[in-house]
């Protein structure tokens, strides 16, 4: 009896879930098994364009040992973190870093941790919803800017502020555009602000040595605090901060999502520090080859191609119509998932392709075959 009045008690559930269904706006997990370029779900091997692990290193072996079950501050810091933070920290010529279980939990800890009441934060629109959730657990005041517009930025800064703080991606995960950084810093200096730079997609892929987007742009210096990633272009897991020192001491001290979480487990930090150390650079000349070629192709269907970097949407407006769009991909063998409210305005549905280093020729000339019959269907 407990059980069924407890279903009844959450029926209220069931009309949010129309409500998804209704709008196409519903989502539910594929259970998949990847290798390469591709992606089996029930059986049926697809060619996979949604997968973040960008420079397609090949497997990295590491051996298990006992798990350390317990927070970093407690009994889970292994000697293996003191590597990888070491290396980290000279890979974005920072004097330090600290690494946590996720790059959304990264954001999370650094930006509530350092920002406080009486300062303010200037945050582009369309920053990743990690950063949304982290301003807003911030006792900041938030003032949204209006995506890459330095101007705006710049007019926002003006107010007065204990401390002033600007945050952006390197690389926006959505439209795959690069942040006007050069403009941004120059302003953020001006302005007395601290730049903050959530550089997931563009780490370990674009710059001198896979130095990220900023060293791509020649603003590497002008850069106060890197968040990033250790799970797409280095195909690892796992966030980091690269920063000054006090920062990384601040939140061991303060950081929510690292005081109070379980640490990765060492293997997954031995793991991380084998993929950095790799030789990186043909792959990721492969990854930049692979990138060009498919723009191209799609620009020459008739898409309209503009992303600058290895994230292509194709931009589709009506949500219903991205998921027949994605369900006409799939019956032939490509795998593009449809991305929908709220991870992007309503009406601004579109098809996002992740390019990596494992496609080849053959997978991409099949892509864009599939592509051009899709142009034909929907366009």
């Amino acid at each position: 009896m407990k059980r069924l009045a407890s279903t009844h008690k959450l029926k209220f559930i069931d009309a949010q879930l129309r409500d998804q269904r209704q709008a196409g706006l519903y989502r539910r997990l594929q259970y998949t098994v990847t290798k390469g370029s591709k992606i089996t779900i029930n059986k049926k091997s697809l060619v996979n364009l949604c997968s973040n692990d960008y420079l397609g290193m090949p497997t990295t072996k590491v051996q298990t040992g006992q798990l350390q079950s317990s927070s970093r501050l407690i009994a889970g810091n292994d000697e293996s973190y003191h590597r990888l933070e070491n290396a980290l920290a000279r890979h974005k010529s920072q004097q330090s870093s600290l690494v946590y279980p996720t790059g959304y939990m990264a954001n999370l800890g650094v930006i509530s941790a350092i920002a406080k009441k009486g300062d303010i934060i200037c945050s582009d629109e369309l920053n990743h919803a990690s950063i949304i959730e982290a301003v807003k657990l911030s006792d900041a005041r938030v003032i949204i800017y209006r995506h890459n517009d330095t101007d705006d930025l710049e007019r926002k800064l003006r107010q007065r502020a204990n401390n002033k703080f600007v945050i952006t991606e390197g690389v926006f995960s959505m439209d795959g555009d690069l942040s006007q950084l050069g403009e941004i810093t120059e302003i953020a200096q001006k302005r007395g602000a601290i730049t903050i730079l959530d550089d997931a997609h563009g780490d370990f892929v674009l710059g001198r040595d896979g130095r990220g987007t900023p060293s791509h742009l020649r603003v590497a210096k002008k850069i106060d605090l890197y968040i990033s990633s250790l799970s797409k272009g280095l195909g690892s897991f796992g966030g980091y901060v690269a920063s000054p020192s006090n920062v990384t001491e601040l939140c061991i001290n303060k950081a929510k999502s690292f005081v109070y979480t379980s640490a990765l487990p060492s293997f997954m930090i031995e793991h991380a520090f084998k993929r950095l150390q790799y030789r990186r650079e043909k792959y990721r000349k492969k990854l930049q080859r692979n990138s060009s070629m498919l723009k191209n192709g799609l620009g020459q269907i008739g898409y309209d191609i503009r992303s600058a970097t290895q994230i292509i949407p194709i931009m589709i407006g009506d949500e219903k119509k991205a998921v027949r769009f994605g369900e006409f991909l799939f019956e032939r063998g490509i795998f593009v998932r449809p991305i929908r409210y709220p991870t992007v305005p309503r009406n601004q549905a579109r098809l996002r392709i992740s390019v990596t280093a494992w496609l080849t020729e053959a997978d991409i000339a099949k892509t864009l075959r599939v592509f051009e019959k899709a142009y034909k269907r929907f366009c």
